[in-house]
């Protein structure tokens, strides 16, 4: 059973407490399996702020991984002025959970933050997707993908992003795609290189030539698609690097990317170019 929960209280006297700019909030519980958005902010955020939100999604084909993944990102981010949010969704692994069951829940926990936005203190128009691998699968397909919505979800509150920011991302599920094998003859409404529609957000893409998942020519065919249908599409190409190479592990790259990504978010201007803040 699907259960919903106010988060105007809870918001606003632990978010918003002055000491604090990171809590948790349960977006979703589904029987006993309680789902959470954990929030990093701008240290002196008000509720009177309407600030850009950026919202992550882990990777781990849909079978494990933590929404901790993108901890630096969130960190360097909220440092520069976005609210970020670490999204947990059901996985095979702890779950016992299909891929389809994940994107309802990352398709819930934009809903949820749109429609807590005032609360939030996000600006609803300023929301950005991002996620690695499966996580990019399910940033890319809150935009693109109409189907799979929570029966309990209020699908009058869109679940569409403003902007992508993709790393190796799984985009196409069709055959020969990642994925295939348990997605089968539902990528036609799973994957999003086969949902794209005019109107889809910018996005940029991160990609290294080495990666054994996801073929460059995949990712060159997503762009030349965005761009046919009037979408800015960045494809940011990493010669002789593989899969997760943007992972805070490998710094160096970790960095080049997020440099990268908050260049394409000052051009889409959700952010400033100063302060300049020091990626640690």
């Amino acid at each position: 059973m699907l259960k919903k929960y106010s988060v105007l209280a809870i918001i606003f006297i632990s978010y918003f407490s002055p000491c604090s700019a990171q809590k948790k909030l349960l977006y979703k519980q589904i029987d006993t399996v309680r789902l959470f958005v954990e929030i990093h902010a701008p240290q002196n955020i008000r509720t009177t702020d309407k600030l850009p939100a950026l919202v992550f999604f882990f990777g781990g084909g849909w079978k494990g991984g933590d929404r901790h993944h993108f901890l630096n990102h969130a960190r360097y981010f909220s440092k520069r002025g976005l609210v970020c949010f670490l999204v947990d969704y059901r996985t095979e692994g702890q779950h016992g959970t299909t891929p389809f069951e994940a994107l309802k829940d990352a398709k819930s926990s934009m809903r949820f933050i749109r429609k807590n936005a005032l609360e939030l203190g996000v600006d609803p128009s300023k929301i950005i997707a991002s996620g690695g691998s499966a996580g990019g699968h399910l940033a890319a397909a809150t935009a693109s993908i109409e189907g799979y919505n929570e029966e309990s979800d209020d699908t009058s509150v869109s679940c569409i992003p403003n902007a992508l920011a993709l790393f190796n991302p799984v985009v196409d599920n069709g055959p020969g795609g990642y994925g295939y094998e348990r997605i089968g003859p539902a990528y036609k409404d799973f994957s999003p290189l086969h949902n794209l529609k005019k109107g889809a957000p910018p996005t940029i893409f991160f990609l290294g030539t080495d990666d054994k998942l996801i073929p460059v020519v995949t990712a060159q065919y997503y762009k030349t698609v965005m761009e046919k249908m009037g979408s800015s599409c960045k494809l940011k190409l990493y010669e002789g690097k593989g899969h997760g190479f943007f992972n805070y592990g490998n710094f160096d790259l970790y960095k080049k990317t997020v440099l990268e990504m908050d260049h394409f978010l000052q051009s889409l201007g959700y952010l400033e170019q100063n302060p300049v803040i020091e990626i640690e």
